[in-house]
This record gives C-alpha cells, structure tokens and sequence, in this order.
C-alpha cells in the first residue's frame, strides 16, 4: 500500500469519512508530505440497474409524476420529486408500489425458505451484505432477541400496540470466517424458535435469505420499508447497498460511519434513524476495554447473552468464546456501547412507523435527493478530477452493417 500511495498521481478515499481517515491515521505521513496527493470521490450506484431495472413500478410512478424519462440519465433531475412528499393522492400511489414490492418478496421467500410464510403488512426490516464483525449483523440479531424476550414478557392485551416485525438477514462470509458462519448459524437458530412461537410468530418473524447475489438483491432492496447499515464508526468505507436502499425508498437506520454520513447531509438527519458513537467515541471506549474496564454489558443485554448460553435457541456452544470475549473486554467492534442506543432508535423505528403520512414522506425524500449516489456523478468527478477526460457526445448506433465497420 505505501509503494502505491508513492507511486500513485492521485490518492482518494470512497466517502468523506473513509478519505479524512486515510489523511489522519492510515496515510497520515505521506498526506502530511504530499497533500495535494489526496482527495476524495464517493463512491456511487446506477439509477439504470438500481431503480429502472429493479424497480419498474416505481420508476413508471417516478416517469408519470415528472412527465419524463430524462431522470433515469440525469438523477439530479429526480429532486423534483420533494415536491411531492407532502401530497396524499402521491403518498397513496407510493404505498401502492411499496406493497407490490413487498408482497413480491414475500412470494418469494415462500418459494426459497422452505415455504415459510410472512405478512405483507409487517415493517420489513432489512440487512443484506458481507458477514463480517465489523458489519454487526451479530448486534442486530441481538436486539432481535431482547425484542423476543419482550414480547414474552408483554400482556396479551398490550402486544395489540405493536408494530408487526421481519428481520431479515442475507449475505456470504468468506469460507474459513469462523466467527461469520458461527453468526450464521445463532440467526438462523434464532429464526427457527421465533418463527414458530404462537406467543410471538405474528409479531416477529427472522428470515436468513439463501443465496444473497446481485439477482435477488433486485427482490430484496425494492421491498424494505428501514434498511440496516450499522457498522461500528470508522470502520466501513462507504458501502454501497446504503445507496441502493436509498432510491428505493428505505428508509435508514444506521451509524455516523462510511457513505452513511453523507446520506444524512443530503437527505436529512431527521429522515433517518442515526444512533451510535462515532469515531472518536470509539476509540475511548476501545481504550477504556484496554485499561481494564468492563462493566459495560447492562442487564437487557445480559438477559440476552443468558438466553444463548441457556440453550434456548438450541445448542450454540461454538458462540461461547466470541461472546464471552465480547462481554469481557474483547468488544472491538462495540456491540455492547451502542447497544442501547440501537434499541432507543428501533423504538422511534416502530413509532414512525405507525404514523404512515410521516413515514412516506421520509421515503419520498430518501428517492429525491439520492442524485450524489449515482454512479454517473462518481464517474464524472475520476473523469474531471483524476483522469483528466473530456465529455464526448456517443454517436447514434449505425443503423446498418455496413455503416458499423466504417
């Protein structure tokens, strides 16, 4: 990596939080001597795989209330939309391609998870990308399980307040990841005693979608009502699905971390759910685990440790050292310091969520000011700033064989 930053015209991070780390901490010499090296581009999707292709009843309601299809070459286009976020008639139209969306998953989850079957009218909840620590699908499924563990607790007649619940986790762990396929395997375990309790199974329901690939992304994304982007602060470049969530109209919960920080600057903190330390609490709290402290768990997440241990979602004996670690000073990717913090921002998730007119108008919002995520603007900034190319106009497509050898 130093060969290359020396060897390198030009240095650039994939979001802005990803590029000031590169200056301060991992390059932080070579910046210092050569400033002008580096810079950033965040990363981008296209709108044309992405809306258009994944998504085409949303992108026929996007076509009829701009009056063009110009928005699917020039996404800046699309901001017309915020116009729009406010009107019932429009809120209506929207919720209608939501739920086609949804009931299409749902079909297909039928189809694939061993003919398990979900309700349409549950908030989808959805997290979908690499295993890894760091991605903290292991904090989710946590909080799952305090939110199972609550339900039990709850009265009959109070369980009628609640907001209806699909977890739904998908991805691949690299083959000798041992602690990704252990997460996997607490998930699905998790899954298998939720999905069949008649105390909870209309209430809270965990699907591990097979198979997570670009292909069943195109299911996947379009049906999400909130999507999870949770990486502990500092620690993902930028990501990407958070993007394609965006334009379909999920909405966010998430850290301060990667592409996450400039999706709040141009769509609004207050139409995301942002919970979470951020880089430099995290590096205190690292720093408190590493001078001994360790009082850090608290009694919610606790009950859920000893929910594991106990055997109630069967025999996870391979989990006992990662959680172990975890609970005793081992919490890298602090699970725990944000734990609660996640649930205090799942809540106002539920909460929201019954109040259906904020709620699409928040969705509305993500759509329209998503254009700083196309891949178009990406491309342009390497083509302007790194690459020195100029715009060409492509000539039309030769309209005969002979024309295309000329």
């Amino acid at each position: 990596a130093n060969l290359c930053v020396v060897c390198s015209h030009s240095v650039n991070g994939v979001a802005a939080l990803h590029t000031e780390l590169i200056k301060k901490q991992i390059f932080k010499d070579f910046y210092e001597y050569q400033p002008q090296k580096f810079n950033n581009k965040t990363n981008g999707v296209t709108p044309r795989r992405w809306i258009q292709a994944c998504n085409p009843e949303l992108s026929k309601l996007i076509t009829d209330s701009l009056g063009h299809e110009e928005w699917i070459k020039d996404l800046r286009l699309i901001e017309e939309l915020d116009a729009r976020a406010e009107d019932s008639d429009f809120q209506t139209k929207w919720m209608i391609v939501k739920r086609q969306r949804k009931q299409k998953l749902v079909d297909w989850v039928k189809k694939n998870c061993d003919g398990l079957e979900i309700s349409v009218d549950a908030l989808f909840d959805i997290q979908v990308k690499r295993l890894h620590e760091y991605k903290r699908q292991l904090m989710n499924i946590l909080f799952v399980i305090h939110r199972y563990l609550t339900l039990k607790d709850m009265p009959a007649y109070d369980k009628g307040n609640e907001v209806p619940r699909v977890t739904f986790f998908g991805g691949k762990a690299a083959p000798a990841y041992t602690n990704a396929k252990h997460i996997i395997k607490l998930i699905n375990a998790v899954g298998q005693k939720i999905n069949f309790d008649p105390d909870t199974k209309d209430l809270l329901k965990v699907v591990f979608l097979p198979n997570y690939c670009v292909s069943s992304a195109e299911i996947i994304i379009p049906a999400a009502d909130i999507s999870q982007h949770i990486s502990t602060a500092g620690t993902e470049a930028s990501g990407t699905s958070n993007m394609k969530f965006c334009m379909n109209g999920s909405l966010i919960i998430g850290t301060m971390d990667g592409a996450n920080v400039e999706i709040a600057e141009e769509i609004g903190k207050e139409n995301m759910f942002i919970f979470g330390g951020n880089v430099t609490d995290i590096s205190n709290w690292r720093g408190r685990m590493k001078g001994g402290y360790k009082n850090y768990v608290g009694s919610r997440l606790e009950r859920v440790f000893k929910a594991i241990s106990s055997k109630m979602f069967g025999d996870l004996s391979e989990m006992k050292g990662m959680l172990d670690n975890i609970q005793n000073g081992g919490d890298h990717y602090c699970i725990c310091w944000d734990f609660y913090d996640y649930v205090q921002a799942q809540a106002l998730v539920d909460e929201t969520y019954k109040d259906t007119w904020n709620w699409n108008k928040k969705s509305i919002l993500s759509v329209a000011k998503s254009f700083k995520f196309s891949s178009d603007r990406t491309i342009r900034d390497y083509a302007e700033d790194i690459w020195k190319l100029n715009q060409e106009t492509i000539p039309n497509p030769s309209v005969n064989p002979l024309m295309r050898v000329r």
